[in-house]
């Protein structure tokens, strides 16, 4: 086996471990971190909603309730949160928002079981700011955010106390029955935010895969440049040193000498050379006289 083959294996021996522990210590960190990310963006899409809620109830509602007769949707700080989060799924299509309640104006927003469980927990724990988890779907591995929902206006309890304070419209439309007895202060439900598993995998492995790609090809270019270098400094001035030291075993004297400026090991290995050549030139020049 020669030098350089004896380099190329263990150059790559030690790029093959070196690749392995950083893409599996790489893999881990960018899994880590896409899922951080994904939950900052429902983090942020859960403070638009709340501040799309503040609008509505500070806002909006006072001017549509001058309209007789009629129960809006849109006084509504639940419907106006729904609706910005519908919008803002036409660019973020892999994130659903829900504002799972468990006694909703609107049957749509009752919680369902793993809703109620988050929901609860956030009653039980009042220091508790936020739950986020992974949970099987139908459709895989999903990753949610939840916040929870208190009522800490109370202007909410206009419609939400007892069914005698509410808009007589809105309790035509969703009956006496949804949405009342709520208290200032309490848990009403929870702000969810879920998104497939496959989205911040997706995202980790774009990036793994770009790195790794850098990776490999920073590695290409290194292994050409240190073979380069191997073959001009090491490889090609030892070959020529042996097939030097071979005619000089064959009797030949008159080769040149080599080059003796520098300090590195190949220019004190020519100097030795020389010496050597010398002293055996001068042997045989007493053992001819």
């Amino acid at each position: 086996m020669g030098l350089r083959l004896k380099f190329n294996v263990v150059l790559l021996v030690v790029f093959a471990l070196g690749l392995g522990i950083s893409g599996t210590v790489s893999y881990r960190l960018l899994h880590r971190t896409a899922e951080e990310e994904v939950l900052r963006n429902a983090g942020v899409m859960m403070v638009a909603a709340l501040a799309m809620r503040a609008y509505t109830v500070e806002d909006v509602r006072a001017k549509l309730r001058k309209v007789d007769g009629e129960f809006l949707k849109e006084s509504v700080p639940a419907f106006a949160a729904h609706e910005i989060m519908r919008r803002l799924r036409a660019t973020y299509a892999d994130y659903s928002y829900k504002e799972a309640t468990l006694n909703p104006t609107n049957p749509a927003d009752r919680a369902v079981d793993w809703e109620a469980d988050i929901v609860n927990a956030f009653r039980n724990d009042g220091s508790r700011r936020e739950i986020s988890g992974v949970r099987d779907t139908e459709l895989g591995p999903s990753l949610y955010l939840a916040r929870p929902l208190r009522v800490n206006d109370a202007a909410c309890l206009s419609c939400h106390s007892v069914p005698d304070s509410a808009p007589p419209a809105m309790v035509r439309l969703y009956g006496p029955g949804n949405g009342f007895g709520w208290s200032k202060g309490e848990v009403i439900g929870a702000q969810i935010v879920s998104v497939p598993m496959t989205l911040p995998v997706r995202n980790a492995n774009r990036v793994f895969l770009t790195f790794m790609g850098s990776l490999a090809a920073i590695f290409v270019v290194l292994f050409v440049i240190l073979n380069v270098m191997l073959s001009l400094l090491i490889v090609r001035p030892v070959t020529r040193m042996s097939a030097a030291a071979d005619r000089v075993s064959m009797g030949e004297t008159d080769i040149p000498e080599f080059d003796e400026t520098g300090r590195d090991e190949m220019s004190l290995l020519g100097q030795s050379f020389n010496r050597m050549r010398r002293s055996l030139e001068k042997a045989m020049r007493m053992i001819g006289e």
